[in-house]
């Protein structure tokens, strides 16, 4: 099983990830993370440190693929499970998507894909591009990290625009939405009334699911020596117990942006609760008129 994490940037993805690849493989599967991003640092909660990337170990054996071994490039992190930093080119140079496709490429030349119960892409930031779409081609499911906020759903929308696109010539799903840092859920339900996608998890607001990043420690991990923080990792494991159910999932038919613009924006500007009072004054003055 192959998927892939996206989210808006700086959403909490990359910890999302983490957590989910440790409950899968709580779950008994053996588990490869790839990150999708030049910045690398996918996998460091799971590994405590930046690993060294495959773009850079290509450029060191001058792109000689028969000279790197899987140790090269894989190594194990927190749980058992391997990670992969994909990296890439300079902040403003080259394609991220093409080195995602050279990771790809070499990983297949490893027959790493053949050795793992399921292979989870983390990927940066929006969908503004076809290269950053890129690890769709190879996914079963996509999972859209999000919060209760206009920026994270209006993200959400255009990457299901992406699954949209990429499940006409490949056998893609979303499989749903993950809310993180979310204490409500009122604009997500919002949204979804429009656009119905599944939601996987609702995730509050968790101060230690927060230090964990900044320990380089998933919460799994930290549970060890502190058992009270048990139940946040219940969250991660109803997530993966959810997609080793393999879920039909959906193909979404997103919102158009600027319709999207609208309907979020009514619901700051026009809140349920403002509705409700009105329509209730309405009633009283109809009420007094009689």
């Amino acid at each position: 099983m192959k998927l892939s994490v996206y989210g808006k940037g700086g959403i909490g993805k990359s910890t999302t990830s983490c957590n989910i690849s440790v409950a899968l493989a709580k779950r008994g599967k053996k588990v490869l993370q790839i990150g999708c991003d030049p910045k690398h640092d996918s996998t460091f909660t799971l590994t405590g440190f930046l690993i060294p990337t495959i773009i850079d170990t290509l450029q060191e054996r001058d792109y000689h693929y028969e000279d790197i071994w899987p140790e090269d490039v894989i190594y194990e992190g927190y749980g058992g499970v391997k990670c992969v930093e994909a990296g890439g080119p300079p902040a403003g140079a080259g394609c991220g998507g093409y080195v995602v496709g050279e990771t790809v490429k070499l990983l297949k030349e490893l027959n790493a894909f053949d050795e793992y119960d399921v292979i989870l892409f983390d990927v940066l930031g929006d969908v503004v591009c076809g290269g950053f779409a890129a690890p769709l081609n190879y996914s079963d499911y996509c999972m859209i990290v999000t919060d209760n906020g206009f920026d994270a759903l209006f993200a959400a929308n255009r990457i299901a625009a992406s699954v949209r696109e990429k499940a006409r010539t490949h056998p893609l799903r979303l499989a749903g939405l993950i809310g993180n840092r979310t204490s409500k859920r009122d604009l997500i339900d919002k949204y979804i009334e429009t656009v119905p996608i599944p939601v996987l998890e609702i995730l509050p607001l968790i101060e230690d699911i927060r230090v964990s990043r900044v320990k380089g420690k998933t919460v799994f991990e930290m549970a060890e020596d502190d058992p009270s923080l048990s139940y946040i990792c219940d969250y991660y494991l109803n997530i993966a117990d959810q997609i080793l159910a393999q879920p039909e999932g959906v193909v979404p038919q997103d919102a158009a942006d600027r319709e999207l613009f609208s309907l979020l924006s009514d619901f700051y500007l026009n809140p349920p609760e403002a509705k409700k009072s009105g329509d209730k004054q309405e009633e009283e003055l109809d009420l007094m008129m009689v």
